[in-house]
């Protein structure tokens, strides 16, 4: 018999991921800890995109010793983040440790049977000797993929306030999930026509063949440029993550402001297509091939 949970296929074989780089908050999601999470909640316990979350983490939670361009600068009237496929929390519980309590909020989602998972992370985050009145807040909700209810219900948790942060940590890899993940992101900055929300994507090179079609469709309705980095000591701009093994980014967007007055497709299909209702001519955007190229002589 099949197994009910498609986090717990039968015969699973899947082996914990450890990060080639460091970064604060790596010892909650080291070997042992990954291999008791994949015990107990099977595909969900695994931290697949480890290098991406990380090199997110470096860009919200930065050192002092580097300056990013554009640079994550939370305003003095506090910030409303939208995190997508939360997971285990990685993202999330680092976050959390810059993020003024008396001023921020950030809304963790994911599938429904995933939130466990990051409820058990986010205790395992806090520090053992805190308070209970120390103890820091993790919300996190239920958001399915282009399910625009959803995406409604967090607005509505987050008014009279707009959202002014969306992240995605590596989410730019599974064909059947590219469709909705974008649709996420046009109801998630819709609806206002003042500046609108930041969207910050980190993203891993797997399959570009397959990852491109996103990339194409995404440019139709949002401008997006990498994140920079250089040292106090030099004076050079830098992609970051020119220095990881496998081609990765991250990728600041805002919605292009023509596009607030878009009907946006019905199907998934069209939406990555840019067949748009009234206008069945195929369109795309080569940003992200533009900057591929560019990220060559790195």
């Amino acid at each position: 018999m099949a197994s009910a949970n498609p986090n717990l296929p039968e015969n699973l074989d899947i082996h914990p991921l450890v990060p080639a780089i460091d970064a604060e908050g790596a010892e909650q999601f080291d070997y042992d800890q990954q291999q008791r999470d994949i015990s107990q909640f099977g595909i969900a316990g695994r931290v697949w995109g480890v290098e991406a979350a990380y090199l997110l983490i470096q860009y919200l939670v930065p050192i002092a010793e580097v300056t990013y361009e554009p640079l994550f600068a939370p305003s003095a009237d506090g910030i409303r983040v939208v995190e997508l496929g939360s997971g285990s929390g990685i993202v999330a519980n680092t976050m959390s440790t810059r993020l003024r309590p008396d001023r921020d909020i950030m809304y963790s989602t994911d599938l429904p049977e995933v939130k466990t998972l990051f409820r058990v992370s986010a205790a395992r985050a806090q520090p053992q000797t805190a308070s209970p009145s120390a103890r820091r807040a993790y919300p996190c909700e239920t958001a399915i993929m282009g399910n625009a209810e959803h995406a409604s219900q967090l607005l509505k948790q987050l008014a009279p306030s707009n959202i002014t942060h969306v992240l995605c940590s590596d989410l730019v890899y599974f064909p059947e999930l590219l469709g909705p993940l974008l649709r996420s992101l046009i109801h998630l900055t819709s609806g206002t026509r003042e500046l609108g929300p930041q969207v910050i994507i980190s993203y891993k090179i797997r399959s570009l063949a397959k990852e491109t079609t996103f990339w194409s469709a995404f440019g139709l309705w949002f401008t997006f440029e990498p994140v920079l980095y250089r040292t106090q000591s030099g004076s050079e701009w830098s992609r970051l993550g020119n220095t990881m093994q496998d081609p990765t980014f991250v990728f600041v967007a805002r919605r292009r402001d023509e596009s607030m007055s878009w009907l946006l497709p019905e199907n998934d299909h069209d939406l990555l297509h840019g067949l748009f209702p009234g206008n069945r001519s195929p369109k795309s955007d080569d940003t992200f091939e533009t900057l591929l190229l560019m990220s060559l002589d790195d």
